[in-house]
């Protein structure tokens, strides 16, 4: 009797955090500028978790905290994972929420809107905090508020502490920046999510907080095999594909 084939698992690699858990280097970003149908995204979604993805980063500012919810909810009836606990699911704290009286009640919301009891990564999305329903390509005077980024981060490390978030950390902060939480916090940030490439290299914090790159390949008008010094994806692989 021919032995039961067995299929390739793909294993994405793992990075230890300072929080003690363990993040996937690779992840599927949930931002677009055009965000496909609420149905549609779901399927997408899916479709990554069909072929390895386990670490999704969305966030409130994107629009597809839902259907990422909804994808992890169907994955678990499809039996494409087991558990929960088989994804990293990072989510962000927008700019209008940026100030103490503002952090939990966001987490609670996207939690609410994802179907979930706890995020692997809560970041705060920027350093800066603006008025509510304000466009933030378009600010005016007296559109920009005072950020108390010590004050908020502590409510950061609240959060931590009430198991909503296994981690926390921020996203497009300054060395300087991330060295004045460092001086201030109890937990400090596990991640700094900051767009990196080869047209947008940022090498070195000064700290053990680790630097998340997005946009590895550029973006829009920025996309590095379009207007870069690489000019093609198998350049850009070194030509090992």
């Amino acid at each position: 009797m021919a032995a039961k084939q067995k299929f390739f698992e793909p294993k994405i690699p793992e990075i230890l955090l300072n929080s003690g858990h363990k993040m996937p280097m690779i992840g599927f970003g949930c931002a677009a500028s055009n965000m496909p149908p609420l149905e549609e995204l779901i399927s997408i979604l899916l479709k990554a978790m069909e072929i390895g993805y386990r670490h999704f980063d969305t966030a409130s500012a994107y629009g597809s905290e839902e259907a990422l919810g909804k994808a992890v909810a169907k994955a678990l009836e499809m039996g494409l994972i087991k558990n929960r606990d088989e994804l990293f699911i990072t989510s962000k704290l927008w700019i209008t929420q940026n100030h103490p009286d503002l952090v939990l009640p966001a987490l609670k919301q996207t939690l609410e809107t994802m179907g979930l009891e706890y995020l692997d990564l809560y970041l705060i999305h920027s350093p800066v905090r603006i008025k509510e329903g304000v466009d933030p390509f378009k600010l005016g005077e007296g559109d920009v508020l005072p950020f108390d980024m010590i004050g908020t981060w502590k409510v950061m490390e609240d959060c931590f502490k009430l198991g909503l978030t296994k981690s926390i950390g921020v996203s497009n902060f300054s060395s300087g920046k991330i060295s004045k939480l460092l001086d201030s916090s109890t937990i400090p940030p596990a991640v700094n999510q900051v767009e990196m490439n080869v047209n947008w290299q940022l090498r070195n914090f000064g700290n053990k907080t680790i630097a998340q790159h997005r946009g590895p390949v550029g973006r829009g008008d920025l996309f590095i095999v379009k207007n870069g010094p690489i000019k093609s994806v198998e350049e850009f692989w070194d030509g090992d594909m």
